[in-house]
């Protein structure tokens, strides 16, 4: 018999959701669409929280992405070349915002190397700080194929301890860049920065002087009170949608446009839509665009 001197029966201890789970997969689903059935019928029955469930999810679609998908196109890097002096080197440093930057030689247009943020620090905080050769400063860079799979590269970058990673085109080519942030924001979704905003903070987030982090949903009149400005709510109830009308297609992460006054700069979108932006503003006499 189970019970204590006294006749008071032993507690059952409560299976954790791990167990649980194991308990349910033991039915053996035969392919991926009666596994997502079983582990549906798990969330109904609170043995996963919805959020398990969505990351999960989540997890399996990654092995299907390729690093294509996520990947920062060759035109949206941000790049340093490798015969730049240090009196240029910092205020793109500063513009950017990023802590690590793929080194072009322009003169064959191949990435030469890796340049930390943190390595030009020495030159302006330490009297005796050699002299600056970016060459000498550079890490290697890591390679990988734009045909790639996302879950395959995350371990490489997990045993390998890299950050970033420069993607090639089938001839050999740079195709753009992708880093570790980029894959893990497709498991546990978008990873917050300082440039992100609070629900609380409402559309807009003033970063310094002249550069505002906006949501691209914000209504028109919204931001035309904020910034004195008269876009027409007409065709479009967000600005979101003004600026993807200039741009003319759908912009990835780092794509810039400048219009009415404005640089606008995609923060954040998917295949969809444009969630977050980056506004700059300029001269009342700025009236070019670029993208």
């Amino acid at each position: 018999m189970n019970e204590k001197s006294g006749g008071e029966k032993q507690p059952v201890k409560s299976r954790s959701w791990l167990e649980r789970l194991t308990t349910l997969l033991a039915r053996e689903p035969q392919n991926r669409e009666q596994l997502m059935n079983i582990l549906r019928a798990a969330e109904n029955r609170d043995v996963l929280s919805a959020e398990m469930l969505n990351m999960i999810e989540r997890i399996l679609q990654v092995s299907e992405m390729q690093v294509r998908e996520v990947m920062v196109p060759k035109a949206n890097m941000v790049v340093i070349e490798k015969d730049i002096t240090l009196q240029e080197l910092l205020p793109a440093v500063i513009e950017s915002g990023h802590s690590r930057f793929p080194v072009l030689d322009p003169t064959n247009g191949n990435i030469v190397g890796m340049l930390l943020a943190k390595d030009i620090l020495k030159y302006f905080f330490k009297k005796d700080a050699p002299e600056f050769n970016l060459i000498d400063l550079l890490r290697p860079s890591v390679f990988t194929p734009q045909s790639k799979r996302l879950d395959i590269l995350l371990r490489e970058f997990r045993i390998n301890r890299n950050h970033i990673a420069i993607v090639l085109d089938e001839y050999g080519h740079v195709a753009g860049l992708v880093t570790i942030e980029d894959v893990l924001e497709q498991i546990v979704g978008e990873i917050e920065d300082e440039y992100d905003i609070d629900e609380n903070d409402g559309f807009i987030k003033k970063h310094d002087d002249d550069t505002y982090i906006v949501k691209a949903q914000i209504p028109i009149d919204e931001f035309n009170e904020y910034f004195k400005s008269n876009f027409s709510d007409e065709e479009f109830d967000t600005i979101g949608g003004i600026v993807l009308k200039h741009f003319g297609h759908l912009p990835k992460r780092g794509e810039h446009i400048k219009f009415s006054n404005f640089r606008f700069k995609v923060l954040h979108s998917d295949s969809r839509r444009i969630y977050l932006l980056e506004i700059k503003t300029a001269k009342k006499n700025t009236t070019s665009i670029e993208s």
